[in-house]
């Protein structure tokens, strides 16, 4: 389907504090974009503008190259499906798909058609003639979006759409979601604080922080080579660590101090600040036998093991002080790791990245399944 461009020009909100702070974003035609960022960052508010339902202080909102910034919601050619789904709890899931096309005075035949489409498309065809009462979570979803859909928009808002289902029915549904996506070839707008939601689903993400957006990318490089500290926590699992720079190298290259340790950084070191943090993913984290000869090997003990079922999450505690954090699969083929044993971490300097600092981090000592978003804003 051609069309669905979204650009936003210098786009501000204002509240009794700014929400919005003068974005500029471009949205290519059938892409799948998210929004990312911790609640009060300003994600949904930028949403509702351009679903229309608050109006900008300044700038403008642009699709497909026309200003609709203060055109009407009814009139603006995007749909928005919501957390809450806002199905009509009396009607039957094929009434709930046609209601938008019936308030066009649609054609009846036309209207048959395009609902068993829409309903065809979510696989809920078999269950059309069910309340959302009688439907499950995901089935509901399906009834919302199908109900978007089903109006052809050129772009499909998504407020948290999965926020309400249990984390395995989300699991299945972004892979759904984003399958659906590429099939129907709108663009798709979505907003998410899950950090794996957008990973999986979106061509490119935004991370937002305080009404701004802090980083612009596909998924693998804003996850790989975040921005700053603040990217680095909240997209994913990161161990920080405090450093001093002490030479810098060809390239963003760098030699940093950890502790007595010195550690060799590929990325990052050119533009940050003499002391800064040496950021690692925990998949990259290697364990060796203690006494491990060789560079970027710093001596550490186990501090406690978390079995997650396909892998184990190892804690480690570093001699200089800090914790880092390490993921080993459960493939068989690593030996057994027991709390207390001193080992040498392995920092591999092509996994290693020094960053600037970005606002407060959240706690490297909770496991990743309790770390709570950075609030912003």
């Amino acid at each position: 389907m051609a069309g669905g461009r979204v650009e936003l020009v210098s786009l501000t909100k204002r509240f009794a504090e700014v929400a919005v702070d003068s974005i500029d974003l471009v949205v290519s035609s059938g892409e799948f974009f998210s929004l990312l960022g911790p609640s009060g960052c300003g994600k949904t508010t930028t949403l509702r503008m351009i679903a229309g339902f608050e109006q900008p202080t300044s700038g403008r909102i642009l699709l497909d190259d026309v200003d609709v910034s203060g055109i009407p919601p009814h009139k603006r050619n995007v749909n928005t499906v919501f957390q809450s789904y806002a199905l009509f709890p009396f009607l039957t899931a094929r009434d709930n798909v046609a209601f938008g096309l019936r308030n066009r005075r649609t054609d009846k035949q036309e209207i048959e058609r395009r609902v068993n489409e829409a309903l065809d498309l979510v696989k809920l065809r078999a269950f059309a003639k069910r309340r959302p009462g009688q439907l499950s979570g995901g089935q509901q979803q399906r009834v919302a979006l199908a109900r978007a859909l089903v109006l052809k928009p050129a772009v499909l808002l998504l407020d948290e759409p999965l926020g309400a289902l249990d984390a395995k029915l989300r699991r299945s549904l972004k892979v759904e979601l984003k399958a659906l996506q590429e099939q129907v070839g709108i663009t798709f707008l979505y907003v998410t604080h899950d950090q794996e939601e957008a990973l999986t689903m979106s061509d490119r993400l935004a991370v937002m922080r305080d009404g701004r957006i802090v980083q612009l990318g596909v998924a693998r490089e804003v996850y790989e080579e975040p921005a700053d500290t603040y990217v680095a926590d909240f997209l994913g699992v990161s161990n920080l660590m405090e450093v001093d720079v002490i030479s810098r190298g060809p390239g963003s290259s760098c030699r940093v101090q950890l502790g007595e340790s010195v550690l060799e950084a590929d990325h990052g070191g050119a533009d940050v600040p003499d002391h800064a943090h040496a950021v690692i993913r925990p998949e990259r984290v290697r364990v060796e036998e203690f006494g491990s000869a060789g560079p970027n090997r710093v001596p550490a003990m186990v501090e406690r093991l978390v079995y997650l079922g396909s892998a184990t999450q190892v804690f480690l505690r570093l001699a200089p002080g800090a914790e880092l954090q390490m993921l080993v699969q459960n493939d068989g083929d690593h030996g057994q790791l027991t709390q207390g044993t001193p080992v040498h971490a392995f920092l591999a300097p092509d996994a290693l990245r020094v960053l600037a600092g970005g606002g407060q981090v959240a706690d490297p000592g909770l496991p990743a399944a309790e770390q709570e978003p950075v609030t912003a804003g």
